[in-house]
């Protein structure tokens, strides 16, 4: 069953974060995932949204999700995105 990683992302440092974009689409391929939403316009429909950046990550299960999440390989990335970003995640299974 698929499972999706849905992050709301506040950047801070737009030059760290850059590198961030640019290295972290080989770890989430490495475990199977793929970007269905990486940024872009977006509209609140209703409450609130606090973040303006939005992206979404699908992988095949939750086991693949997490193990690309605890990896060695997005351990560097994740390290960026902490100093260059404020960010909220959730781990979703799906239908």
């Amino acid at each position: 069953m698929a499972a999706y990683v849905i992050v709301q992302v506040t950047v801070s440092d737009e030059e760290t974060y850059a590198q961030y974009r640019e290295q972290v689409p080989a770890t989430i391929a490495k475990y199977g995932g793929e970007y269905l939403v990486r940024g872009g316009d977006m509209e609140i429909l209703e409450g609130e949204w606090p973040a303006p950046r939005c992206v979404v990550l699908k992988f095949n299960d939750m086991v693949s999700a997490k193990a690309w999440h605890g990896s060695e390989d997005y351990k560097g990335p994740m390290a960026l995105r902490h100093k260059a970003a404020h960010t909220n995640a959730v781990l979703v299974d799906g239908i």
